[in-house]
């Protein structure tokens, strides 16, 4: 299932990205480079714009800043691991969120020697589809309405939520509800800082709050 919501997520970026004017070899690119739709999405707005080099890159690498506390959070699993920590950096190039929840879900309970061909297991599955699927949009983009690009775009995202929904972990459920509830509202406040606010705000009510509950019980 993460391997298929990849591929059609990015057949509607590969989509947009031509209807942007870039071109398939920098679509491609940026798929296996930056493997992260905000950055992406980012990428091809900038560039359709002509936004400078510098402006794109930086806008890119700030959309993905969410994979650091992603990282922090996954590498220790791969303590132990000589071929896992000699590679952290692939590794860390490899994550996306279809493949950190995944990981997350199964790694742990799983044997050291068998986390790491896992993970790169179903990296290499899920970023394949990844790239097919930005071809597939590339080249499909004249037949493909712009609603149905976007749609597929969004898809990624509603599956997170499902994803998240279904962790039995009390802060991370809190924080969906509550992120469900604000974002749409500070969206129409603010659309520009409307996400950061609702993750940092929902974070911080799901983490007080079961902090909270944990000392009572």
């Amino acid at each position: 299932m993460p391997a298929w919501m990849v591929t059609a997520s990015m057949v509607g970026f590969g989509s947009m990205a031509r209807d942007s004017g870039v071109g398939l070899d920098i679509a491609l690119g940026s798929s296996l480079g930056i493997w992260g739709l905000p950055g992406q999405v980012a990428m091809t707005e900038l560039f359709a714009i002509g936004a400078p080099v510098l402006a794109i890159v930086v806008a890119s690498s700030m959309a993905n800043l969410r994979f650091m506390p992603m990282a922090v959070v996954m590498m220790p699993y791969f303590k132990g691991d000589t071929r896992a920590m000699s590679w952290r950096y692939f590794i860390a190039h490899l994550m996306s969120i279809n493949i950190w929840s995944v990981f997350m879900v199964r790694g742990p309970v799983m044997p050291q020697a068998e986390r790491f061909p896992f993970y790169l297991g179903l990296s290499f599955v899920c970023m394949s589809g990844g790239a097919i699927g930005t071809v597939l949009g590339y080249v499909l983009a004249a037949a493909m309405p712009f609603y149905v690009s976007v749609a597929l775009v969004f898809l990624n995202p509603a599956y997170f939520v499902f994803i998240f929904s279904s962790v039995r972990v009390r802060n991370c459920l809190i924080a969906v509800v509550v992120g469900a509830i604000m974002g749409p509202l500070l969206h129409q406040v603010t659309p520009d800082w409307g996400v950061p606010i609702t993750g940092i705000v929902a974070g911080s009510i799901a983490f007080g709050l079961d902090r909270l509950w944990s000392k009572r019980a």
